[in-house]
């Protein structure tokens, strides 16, 4: 008897003020550059409106060539070491763990996606990297010394919403561009199976992306700063609003769990619908 194949359930992350406390190039790479956060992020404001830049593409340039005027070499395994130290929010460190096992409980498959402006090599060597499915993030390539050069991949505000139809479609790699716009009936994870966890203006287009195709769209926010995202639920742009607190029993759990267990129940009405039509079909032969 062939095996009954589980519901599979994406929660989608970002990954600044989401689940780290604040940006990633904050913990180690803008103080390597012997800057203040202040500083760093004040001069890529300048260059990114003195030369009408993407800010994306602008924050990497400034990454690159700061880096240059530092003299400190830009390899993938300096920036892999800027994620050694990066501070998350309450229960993050065991929350991808908890959301497994209620999976396992009712019977549901999840998986764990980054989509982040922020940087890839950064976040692939950080301590939860371990958890995720797939991370879709900014890249640099390399020169033959192994120093960044240009970006790969950028990915901005807008672009985020092409990785939820990535992960729909089940195409995971960058070189299927061809893939992710032809029309398909099998969707490998259905956008209602689908859950976005972002903070801010970045990640409205992504949320509202889920949201109207039938997911779950949360913006957390910091603890005292529930006005920041007030207006996201106000303008109806996501289905909830939680402080950013991953421990067991906070609300941002809570909502998540029986959003799990609403995914099994929809899951065997649907099989219950399914047997009452083959019924009916064989009654009716």
């Amino acid at each position: 008897m062939k095996k009954k194949q589980k519901p599979l359930l994406a929660l989608i992350y970002d990954f600044d003020s989401t689940l780290a406390v604040t940006d990633m190039q904050a913990f180690k790479f803008i103080p390597s550059m012997g800057m203040s956060t202040e500083e760093f992020w004040e001069k890529t404001n300048e260059e990114f409106h003195s030369k009408d830049m993407d800010r994306v593409l602008c924050y990497l340039y400034m990454m690159v060539r700061i880096a240059k005027e530092k003299n400190i070499p830009l390899t993938r395994k300096f920036l892999n070491n800027c994620g050694d130290n990066i501070e998350y929010f309450n229960g993050v460190t065991d929350w991808f763990d908890r959301i497994n096992e209620m999976g396992k409980i009712y019977g549901v498959q999840i998986e764990h996606y980054i989509i982040s402006c922020g940087n890839l090599e950064i976040i692939e060597k950080c301590s939860i990297a371990k958890y995720f499915k797939n991370m879709f993030a900014c890249e640099f390539i390399y020169d033959d010394d192994g120093v960044a050069i240009w970006p790969k991949t950028a990915i901005n505000y807008t672009g985020k919403t092409q990785y939820i139809y990535r992960i729909n479609k089940g195409l995971t790699e960058d070189n299927s561009d061809q893939e992710i716009n032809e029309k398909t009936h099998h969707k490998r994870i259905p956008m209602d199976n689908m859950i976005y966890i972002g903070d801010g203006l970045t990640d409205v287009p992504a949320m509202i992306t889920v949201k109207e195709s039938g997911g779950t769209s949360i913006a957390v926010y910091k603890k005292g700063k529930r006005d920041k995202v007030n207006s996201y639920y106000e303008d109806n742009r996501v289905n909830y609003i939680c402080e950013a607190d991953y421990s067991k029993g906070s609300n941002l759990e809570k909502i998540v769990k029986l959003i799990i267990k609403s995914t099994a129940i929809k899951e065997t009405l649907k099989e219950e619908s399914l047997k009452a039509v083959v019924h009916e079909e064989n009654e009716t032969k």
